[in-house]
């Protein structure tokens, strides 16, 4: 008999076949009957296999252990729910339910059966390869926090702290909206395709709605809600081992004829009324000088406000700034596409702006909501926006009607507002003396008192 440490850890070799022998800690020795050693045969002579279906069984009993110590039912429940697939994956099994191994060919009851015979066989074991354990009852509410706190967090862990918080309350809309629709949180396993039908008639009712005085919802937010439970509900599945379960919510969306654009400022409005001397006097230092910047870079202000030193190329040849993502564990953020990484050199008031900000914007780091709240309130109070419409990021898109205007080339445009280029890339996109050059023939003048 031999037993390995370290990366063999809670491996038994015995008879020349491995088992997984692991101690009950002393926490909740009064709550897994297994007590006071799991011993289950692992059915190989491999090492190698051997590790692997360790670490499924090895994952599966912590969280096993640390549900026990936890009041929550739900918990405790999916917990043993995860750790009976484990079991029966480490064996070579899916995890079915009684009632679907009941009704598999006869062959694969015999694999099973086989696979359990030993008389040595733990009943916990015996229990997951025959599908023993009810799956739980999770409600929609449950689901998604499962979804934000394991489905998906491998995706969003490169999101700032503010990102996150910003994907997940958008996400949430659509659960909250579901379970106000059909009156309660329901169970997954209880909702049917009336109750997404049920769901898709409200958005429709708010895209077209028959009182003609009513304030009409755009299709997109239709799409984007019924996307997100679709969504939800395909993952979790897949993440609790459930195959083939029909989606209630596939197929129900909404056509988008028209998609609402952010308008501009004119050109000759941002020239002739934004940039005019005491304009923008009334903002705080932060806000006023975000929108300067916005207004020569065409940078979208979460770009902006996400700014660091090492980005902020104040003293190279051509003064510029770096649109990235951040890897620093301690201050992570992305960036809205691939397409969005880019260089965009600082010409006219910008360059003026970022010498006075050489480690960004510190005051709204992580306050996207308040910094366009603040410029937006602003510019509707002292009656700055020519239609009443246009808000902080419609600066963006004026920079790109200059890019225009200017003649800019079609590509070159594409770079500087990280818009994606539809072709094979070839070369490096042009050297930033180009840029800057470029960018010189559209720059707007300025009084520097208005920095």
């Amino acid at each position: 008999m031999v037993r390995q440490e370290n990366q063999d850890r809670f491996l038994l070799l015995r008879d020349g076949v491995y088992y997984y022998w692991r101690r009950v800690p002393k926490t909740v020795v009064h709550l897994d009957d297994r007590v006071p050693v799991i011993r289950q045969s692992l059915k190989t002579d491999d090492l190698a296999r051997a590790r692997a279906q360790r670490d499924i069984l090895e994952e599966a009993d912590n969280v096993l252990w640390a549900s026990m110590l936890t009041d929550g039912k739900t918990d405790a429940a999916m917990a043993a729910h995860k750790v009976a697939r484990a079991r029966a994956e480490a064996l070579g099994f899916s995890y079915r339910p009684a009632v679907e191994v009941a009704q598999l060919p006869l062959e694969d009851l015999v694999r099973r059966f086989a696979a359990i015979s030993d008389l040595r066989t733990p009943v916990a074991v015996e229990t997951a390869v025959l599908g023993g354990v009810d799956r739980p009852r999770v409600k929609v509410s449950e689901a998604f926090d499962i979804y934000c706190d394991e489905i998906a967090a491998v995706e969003i862990v490169g999101k700032s702290e503010e990102q996150k918080k910003a994907w997940k309350k958008v996400k949430k809309y659509a659960v909250d909206a579901f379970i106000k629709v059909v009156g309660e949180d329901l169970a997954m396993d209880d909702i049917t395709r009336d109750h997404a039908k049920k769901m898709h008639d409200h958005f429709k009712a708010l895209i077209a709605p028959t009182d003609k005085k009513a304030d009409k919802k755009s299709a997109s937010l239709g799409k984007r809600r019924l996307g997100d439970m679709s969504i939800l509900y395909k993952r979790y599945y897949a993440h609790i081992g459930v195959e083939g379960r029909a989606n209630p919510f596939e197929g129900l969306t909404f056509n988008q004829k028209f998609k609402k654009r952010r308008l501009p400022f004119p050109i000759e409005w941002v020239r002739d009324v934004i940039l005019k001397p005491g304009a923008l006097a009334g903002l705080n230092a932060d806000a006023r000088h975000i929108v300067l910047v916005s207004i020569e870079t065409g940078a979208r202000p979460i770009e902006l406000r996400y700014l660091r030193k090492d980005r902020i190329k104040l003293h190279d040849k051509v003064p510029h700034i770096l649109v990235e993502p951040s890897f620093d564990p301690d201050e992570p953020h992305e960036v809205k596409t691939v397409s969005s990484v880019r260089r965009i050199p600082l010409v006219g008031v910008a360059l003026e702006v970022m010498k006075l900000h050489p480690d960004g914007f510190e005051r709204y780091r992580e306050n996207g909501n308040t910094l366009s709240a603040t410029v937006n309130s602003f510019l509707k109070e002292n009656k700055l926006q020519p239609t009443g419409k246009e808000t902080l990021y419609g600066f963006r898109h004026t920079f790109e009607d200059r890019l225009k205007e200017g003649r800019i080339d079609d590509e070159l445009r594409k770079i500087l507002m990280g818009h994606t280029i539809d072709r094979e890339q070839y070369g490096s996109g042009g050297s930033l003396k180009l840029y800057q050059e470029e960018l010189q023939k559209i720059v707007y003048p300025f009084d520097k008192s208005i920095v």
